[in-house]
């Protein structure tokens, strides 16, 4: 074999060692900088449920996971999680136990959005209770609040109630007269009329809750009740309480309220239907009568269209400090927009009302205000009376 020969096949072999040795750092550069498979997370949406070591007629329990915790996907099958619990535990659950990061964040930007919001009113729940992303039964839920846990209440909306096939009415083929309009122009509403109640479908309210722990969603409002103090307790007829707030203070040694001081409330009622675009439409003040000893109704506005939240201050008129307390109010113009998150209609123009009690006298401070209705004779002898009969007991 010549020298020539084996020459070339020295410089080929050195090469193809040099071509091998690039391609192995090429594989080790690349194996460094190749993006790490992100970890994917889901979060339990039920009350509790056990993981099942494999999907099978029979199967046996790995570990038991509550509402709100966090589980990694380890893999999938059809409509089930293969999941690994904080402490090591692996195991499969139904997707429909738990929802995907996505919808977790969806929820984090419900509470972010609303962490500010004043809170109208406190309440208590009846049941145990989902809580929604938005209003509406179909509406994703992800928190689970136990009986008798306490709320803040924020948000109110209406939306329309789902209905059974079965009950849907069937429509018939006969001309039907349609209901009159509401007036355009409505100042105040009649206080002896039945509350308005928008054309549409059979509606059902749902309010924006806060959970002890800071949860947040939107709760049926069927499904608690309002906290209004006891004293409240059958004073208002049968209204609905829609909130009720503490003004002051007055002192009575007489009373059987710890040190003498007796509390005396605004409260805020509406009927009981669902659907209204208003959140109120009485406002009553209930002040102590300190001779007797007993709450006495020192002023009501009736036929009003309130909105929380409820403003309670002080100012000082005539030299002298003075509680106060402040709505918005529905004007005469009686056009409404439509909330593009809830759907509620609310009235498109308002005015923020204040009023101050002066003694047991509730004055109202300047602005404007929506005309009241005219009072018939007998209404006004009624009034009459009873504002003889109070300065009777005096």
């Amino acid at each position: 074999m010549s020298q020539f020969f084996l020459a070339r096949l020295r410089v080929f072999f050195s090469s193809m060692t040099v071509l091998l040795a690039l391609s192995g750092l090429a594989m080790v550069g690349c194996g460094r900088f190749s993006p790490v498979s992100k970890k994917q997370y889901v979060y339990v949406s039920v009350k509790e449920m056990f993981l099942r070591d494999r999907l099978a007629a029979v199967s046996e329990r790995v570990a038991r996971v509550t509402n709100g915790e966090r589980l990694e996907v380890v893999s999938n099958d059809r409509r089930f999680y293969r999941v690994k619990t904080p402490d090591g535990k692996l195991g499969w659950i139904d997707d429909r136990a738990v929802i995907d990061q996505k919808t977790y964040d969806q929820f984090a930007a419900l509470e972010k959005e609303h962490a500010h919001d004043p809170v109208v009113a406190t309440g208590v729940l009846n049941y145990e209770s989902n809580m929604h992303l938005a209003p509406g039964r179909d509406e994703v839920h992800f928190y689970m609040l136990p009986y008798n846990t306490k709320v803040e209440l924020l948000v109110r909306a209406s939306v329309p109630k789902l209905l059974p096939a079965q009950a849907v009415p069937v429509p018939l083929h006969v001309p039907v007269k349609k209901k009159a309009e509401r007036p355009k122009k409505v100042k105040k509403r009649d206080p002896n009329a039945p509350p308005y109640v928008p054309q549409g479908p059979p509606m059902e309210d749902w309010w924006l809750v806060r959970g002890p722990q800071g949860q947040m969603g939107w709760v049926l409002s069927r499904m608690m009740d309002i906290n209004i103090p006891q004293e409240l307790d059958g004073l208002v007829g049968d209204q609905r309480y829609v909130a009720a707030y503490q003004i002051r203070t007055v002192d009575d040694p007489g009373s059987k309220f710890p040190n003498g001081q007796v509390p005396e409330f605004l409260a805020l009622t509406n009927a009981w239907k669902d659907g209204l675009p208003y959140d109120f439409d009485q406002v009553h003040v209930f002040t102590w009568d300190v001779k007797r000893h007993r709450y006495e109704l020192a002023f009501r506005d009736r036929g009003i269209e309130g909105y929380l939240p409820v403003t309670i201050g002080s100012g000082v008129f005539n030299g002298k400090t003075e509680p106060t307390f402040s709505f918005k109010q529905a004007t005469d113009n009686q056009d409404m927009v439509i909330d593009p998150v809830t759907g509620t209609a609310r009235a498109a123009h308002t005015i923020m009302v204040t009023y101050r009690l002066e003694g047991d006298l509730v004055h109202q401070v300047g602005g404007q205000s929506p005309a009241r209705p005219k009072v018939g004779a007998e209404e006004a002898a009624r009034r009459a009376h009873r504002r003889a009969t109070r300065r009777a007991r005096r």
